[in-house]
């Protein structure tokens, strides 16, 4: 399991201070208002936000102090960073090899995250030639190659209409259950979480409110953080 047990970070204006348990291989939505501290959390599992006090614990090791590239999990930003220079093929073997000095077993992995997305036939195409989903779709690529057991996803599919944002959640979804990830997704729509979350964890002020199953969390009426935030 991912365990933040009392971790603190401190920053010159504020602090922020999470407990947090999510089960191997569940999907975990994070929602709450935005500068609420969900992105941090994010940071703080990721390696990039150095906590004072407190652990990072995932399936038995601990990460507070290791450097981000060496704790075992990918990250997907709401902004996909593709190189518009690669193609879509090269820009998930960064995922593999910054230099993209790529073998043949290395070149069959990327063409088989490309399938698993849904862009079988599209490697050779730069960013500029892709939709909108496409390119997220190939940072998700990019991400899966690197075959790490730990994902975490900062609201990537925000700019993306209701359809297709619903699409890409569904096809994390299916990946992780398909390769056993444990998933954590800042989500900004909150009715995105109810369809493929196992938890819901709602972050606020620098730290966890409360979390639990979809229904409870999601419940109009369960706690008044919950019910200013689903106004807004």
């Amino acid at each position: 399991m991912l365990a933040l047990d009392k971790v603190r970070v401190d920053y010159p204006d504020f602090s922020v201070s999470y407990d947090l348990v999510v089960p191997e291989g569940a999907l975990c939505a994070l929602i709450g208002p935005s500068g609420g501290g969900k992105t941090t959390l994010l940071h703080t599992i990721a390696g990039f936000a150095e906590p004072v006090s407190g652990s990072v614990i995932f399936a038995g090791h601990d990460l507070t102090r290791l450097k981000p590239a060496e704790r075992p999990l990918s990250i997907l930003f709401q902004d996909h960073n593709l190189f518009p220079h690669l193609t879509a093929a090269q820009n998930i073997g960064l995922g593999l090899d910054p230099r993209l000095k790529l073998n043949s077993a290395q070149k069959a992995r990327i063409e088989d995250s490309l399938a698993r997305v849904g862009l079988p036939a599209l490697g050779t195409r730069r960013p500029s030639e892709l939709s909108g989903g496409q390119r997220q779709r190939v940072a998700l690529a990019r991400a899966l190659v690197r075959d790490k057991p730990l994902m975490l996803l900062d609201e990537p599919f925000t700019g993306l209409d209701p359809g297709l944002r619903a699409d890409m959640i569904a096809l994390v979804d299916a990946l992780r259950r398909e390769h056993g990830l444990t998933v954590l997704m800042a989500i900004h729509a909150p009715e995105d979480a109810a369809a493929v979350a196992d938890l819901v964890a709602f972050v606020d002020e620098g730290r966890v409110v409360a979390v639990g199953p979809p229904a409870e969390i999601l419940a109009v009426g369960r706690a008044p953080e919950n019910d200013r935030y689903f106004r807004r």
